[in-house]
């Protein structure tokens, strides 16, 4: 498309931070556009229907906190069945390779850390949360591996202070057809300029000058909802610079994780909506999602410094991982019942370079500090502005919202 010259209010980024802004300003009598790098909407959400009518969320997948998330309400608005069937992430299917006592011990160790990261996060200085596990406790590793798909980071560079800040009320559903496909739904009305890249934000003149692929734009005021690691290494410069933004942005960098989906030929072979553990000795390994929701499929989660050495291996990679740890849990049969459908590289979306943030050590501040606006005219969202809700899709969308009345002049507390 080509870019109007002016703008009252331009959005950078059309994830779910950039679409509840858009949406939120519908009616305001502002002329309102978002500016998307990608050539779809969604940002880090994305639904793929692969063959055999197999839903695979590349992106956010589960309705976190769904009692309190506002993308519940907004699926039932729009007609999208919700699924409540509880994940089973606590849980080992056909003990395969996890018998139930020391499944037991394994969850006993894992509370008992998160009440010592509770109790820590009182403490007056932050320290990295890898510093409350148990020295010598057998289940470090298993409880590290957690970290990687939680955090997408390993614990040693996680903040304590910022791990007991996330807020899960432990109720998680799913979008049967897609979480992607909801969101994309959601911004279907907004005004988005596909493959316009933004490359600089001039904010020196009365008017704040937007540099993107397509051309450049003025406008009032602009909403950031960009991924940290965008900020941080500067794809994205602001002029005057705002080093304060790019501090913050360097200390919530995103950590990683990654999908494979694989197809399953026999599926009576396993339970719906089941879970296994890959290897429960190191922190490089997988978590499997058997037929979730009752599909002919097996989905694999790996995270942290495995799933970018997975990632860089090449295509085909996770799905090797993922199969070689399932006919171990499963049997040699299996290898033949399995074939690989579509595997994430998040780390090498240009887009992106990763999945959800998490706070450095030390840096648990830095989510206030970029979400912070500058002179009441640039405005920053995004999950990792989420006081209690980053990693989810949910807490970027509140950002949104919040984010919009901002730059309609309404006062947050």
């Amino acid at each position: 498309m080509t870019l109007p010259s002016e703008i009252d209010v331009a959005i950078i980024g059309a994830g779910a931070a950039g679409l509840a802004a858009a949406r939120t300003l519908e009616g305001s009598n502002l002329s309102v556009l978002i500016l998307e790098a990608r050539e779809r909407i969604g940002g880090r959400s994305q639904t793929l229907i692969l063959p055999g009518d197999i839903v695979f969320d590349v992106g956010c997948e589960w309705l976190h906190s769904a009692d309190r998330n506002s993308f519940v309400t907004i699926a039932r608005d729009l007609g999208f069945e919700i699924n409540e069937t509880r994940p089973r992430w606590r849980e080992q299917s056909l003990n395969a390779g996890f018998p139930a006592q020391a499944r037991e011990e394994f969850l006993a160790a894992m509370d008992a850390f998160d009440t010592r990261v509770e109790t820590a996060s009182e403490l007056p200085q932050d320290m990295p949360a890898a510093k409350w596990l148990e020295p010598g406790n057998r289940w470090n590793a298993q409880i590290d591996a957690i970290s990687t798909y939680i955090n997408g980071v390993e614990l040693d560079r996680v903040s304590t202070y910022d791990f007991d800040a996330y807020e899960d009320t432990g109720i998680n559903w799913r979008v049967r057809r897609g979480y992607g496909a909801l969101i994309a739904a959601y911004g279907a009305p907004c005004p988005v300029a596909l493959n316009t890249k933004v490359s600089l934000i001039d904010h020196s003149g009365a008017r704040v000058r937007i540099e993107t692929s397509q051309g450049t734009i003025s406008a009032r005021r602009v909403i950031v909802t960009a991924p940290t690691d965008l900020i941080a290494n500067e794809s994205i410069r602001f002029h005057p610079i705002l080093p304060d933004k790019v501090n913050a942005a360097t200390g919530l960098p995103l950590g990683l994780a990654d999908k494979v989906m694989l197809a399953l030929d026999d599926p009576e072979a396993l339970p719906s909506d089941g879970h296994l553990y890959g290897a429960l000795d190191r922190v490089g390994t997988g978590s499997y999602h058997l037929r979730p929701m009752g599909q002919s499929c097996i989905s694999g989660f790996f995270g942290g410094a495995f799933a970018r050495e997975l990632e860089n291996a090449g295509d085909g990679a996770l799905a090797a991982q993922a199969i070689d740890e399932l006919v171990m849990l499963l049997g040699s049969d299996f290898r033949r019942k399995l074939r690989p459908l579509a595997e994430t590289r998040w780390a090498h979306d240009p887009f992106a370079r990763g999945s959800y943030s998490y706070a450095l050590p030390g840096h648990a501040d830095d989510r206030a500090v970029l979400a912070a606006p500058v002179d009441d005219r640039l405005f920053f969202a995004g999950e990792a502005t989420s006081p209690n809700f980053f990693t989810t899709a949910h807490g970027a969308q509140e950002t949104g919202v919040r984010a919009a009345g901002q730059a309609m002049g309404e006062k947050t507390v």
